[in-house]
């Protein structure tokens, strides 16, 4: 979005790999996206570094991108030095499914997204048979996640915590369903329905929407879809995920001529003096006594 928005000068912050240096994969991926400039720091001292400068780290006008909860307090801190876009906190999915769904693939899903610490994980479902599969089948996908190597068995340890922050939901109706989602506000909301565009109209709060089957949000994590920056804990409803408009700027013009200026100018004067700033009625009354 910064690029298609015209920023000329992008940098990225990185921590370093366990070799102490920068995964050869982000500098790749840097390098085809023109990246002016990589730095290896990372959490709150990085934005530290880019909010105020260093020796070799130049000062930047606006911080962009998710981070742990110390990252976030950071952004928090350096807000009004410099901009930011958002302060997202731990990531969220509400899937809603239907009879229609794969429940394989929503235990998938799920555990997925509870693989992430402390995120929240959320199926709402008018199918009473879908929840006792996904209820029989999510322990057994669990202990393969344990049982694969100590990585993903470490992965295994924050999905088991991430799931007793997450819900099941029995609604009687689809509307019901995304009535509970509006009101929630995830930020990904994943329609695992028969027809879900004929769910979407109804949809009015979610950072991102990820529809059918294939559509699924972990492919959106990584290649499918918009920068990965989406509100979570409810600021959808007030919010969006990052776009081009989060690297713009709208500056407003005023520019009047003498006929409009008499036309507002004693109404001007009156809502001046309402407010006791007598300058400001003197300054307007200055121009009307011009001619």
């Amino acid at each position: 979005p910064a690029q298609v928005a015209g920023v000329e000068n992008i940098v990225l912050i990185t921590p370093p790999n366990s070799e102490g240096k920068i995964a050869p994969e982000i500098i790749r991926t840097a390098e085809i996206l023109g990246i002016n400039a990589i730095y290896r720091i990372g959490g709150a001292v990085g934005i530290a570094a880019l909010a105020y400068g260093t020796q070799t780290i130049p000062r930047v006008d606006k911080i962009v991108g998710p981070g742990n909860k110390y990252t976030m307090a950071a952004k928090k801190l350096v807000y009004g030095d410099v901009g930011i876009e958002s302060l997202p906190g731990p990531t969220e999915t509400l899937i809603i499914a239907d009879d229609w769904a794969d429940y394989q693939h929503v235990v998938a899903d799920l555990l997925a997204q509870a693989e992430h610490e402390g995120a929240q994980p959320v199926l709402v479902t008018t199918s009473k048979s879908l929840i006792d599969d996904v209820k029989e089948v999510i322990h057994y996908q669990l202990s393969h996640l344990e049982s694969a190597d100590s990585s993903t068995a470490n992965n295994a340890e924050s999905a088991k915590k991430s799931l007793k922050n997450g819900y099941i939901v029995l609604v009687h109706d689809l509307e019901e369903a995304i009535d509970l989602a509006n009101i929630y506000a995830p930020e990904h909301l994943c329609l695992l329905c028969k027809e879900p565009w004929e769910l979407l109209p109804e949809v009015k709060n979610a950072g991102g929407i990820f529809l059918g089957d294939h559509s699924l949000e972990a492919i959106g994590d990584y290649i499918a879809g918009p920068s990965h920056v989406m509100p979570t804990s409810g600021t959808a409803r007030f919010s969006s995920s990052i776009n081009v408009r989060d690297f713009q700027k709208i500056i407003p013009l005023v520019n009047l001529n003498k006929e409009v200026f008499d036309e507002l100018a004693p109404a001007a004067i009156r809502m001046a003096r309402r407010e006791g700033l007598e300058a400001h009625a003197r300054a307007i009354e200055s121009r009307l006594s011009d001619d």
